[in-house]
């Protein structure tokens, strides 16, 4: 492997950061309703955040698969938005510092990655590393959203109950960087938000709420979620008159309301969006939902 500390630059001027939380919000893997993007520009537009660790993008991202867009006008091409993987310091509403990595999941070097990443957790003394992410769920957008937590140790997820049994699922880098964690004896842990299926390509702002209720709830820092739940509530409601023009939006979610309700009542089953069980016309209904609301939301509409 190649020498993992010549992937990032790291500042030299670091303030005191005593046993900081690193909050893990990379994106390029499973982002329902985008809701790990929204939650760390949330933490960097409402907290006052300095870049302390930027990587090489140009050794871990696969641009042609992931291309980065450019502006042209007219003749000339005015402007490149050039994709950024960091680490950011930034101070909690009480001032806690902590710790934000955010940016596009590499596609190369994961191995190395990891090993970088585990050579910042040890240099910079971070007692927690936190990991973001949603998923698709065969889920109603009028019940409470759900949360999967997955942890290194159990005792770091108290309180959250498992939703989901035994599954094979493709890896991440994220998630492989809460393995590696674990089998040093760190301490890690992850939470995936449920995202109703049938709005997981639109924004989804509640979803990126409860991630960072979810954050806070665990590790004490005081995050705010203001303009979140603003958004989310307009969206809410969005989606509620959207539902009710379509006949087949209205029986989908009142379909999924029953097995939610029958599922939280037992406590079993899996509500994996791609898993329907007792729903066999939830995905027709549920296409039939994303295209109206697709439509809804073309640029000029």
């Amino acid at each position: 492997m190649l020498d993992p500390h010549e992937l990032y630059e790291l500042a030299d001027d670091l303030p005191e950061l005593g046993q900081p939380v690193l909050i893990q919000a990379l994106t390029g893997f499973v982002d329902a309703g985008s809701a790990t993007r929204l939650a760390r520009q949330h933490l960097l537009s409402t907290l006052p955040a300095q870049p302390i660790a930027t990587f090489d993008l140009d050794q871990l991202l696969d641009y042609r698969s992931r291309r980065p867009t450019m502006m042209f006008v007219e003749d000339h091409w005015e402007d490149y938005e050039e994709p950024r993987l960091e680490l950011h310091l930034l101070r909690d509403d009480a001032g806690t510092p902590f710790l934000l990595l955010g940016g596009p999941e590499p596609d190369l070097q994961w191995e190395r990655f990891t090993a970088a990443i585990i050579a910042l957790v040890e240099r910079l003394g971070v007692r927690l590393t936190v990991g973001l992410n949603s998923i698709p769920m065969a889920v109603p957008h009028t019940r409470p959203a759900g949360v999967t937590a997955h942890a290194t140790r159990r005792e770091l997820i108290t309180g959250y109950e498992p939703w989901l049994q035994r599954v094979q699922v493709p890896g991440s880098a994220g998630h492989l960087l809460e393995y590696r964690l674990g089998r040093r004896g760190r301490d890690a842990l992850g939470f995936a938000v449920h995202v109703p299926h049938y709005v997981s390509q639109t924004e989804y702002p509640a979803a990126a709420e409860l991630l960072l209720a979810s954050v806070s709830r665990t590790t004490g820092l005081l995050l705010p979620s203001e303009g979140l739940r603003t958004a989310a509530e307009a969206v809410r409601g969005d989606i509620d008159r959207q539902v009710a023009q379509t006949s087949e939006a209205s029986a989908l979610v009142h379909a999924l309301e029953e097995q939610y309700d029958a599922f939280v009542r037992g406590r079993g089953g899996n509500l994996l969006a791609e898993q329907t069980g007792p729903l066999p016309t939830a995905d027709e209904l549920a296409a039939e939902l994303e295209r109206f609301l697709a439509e809804q939301g073309r640029p000029g509409e």
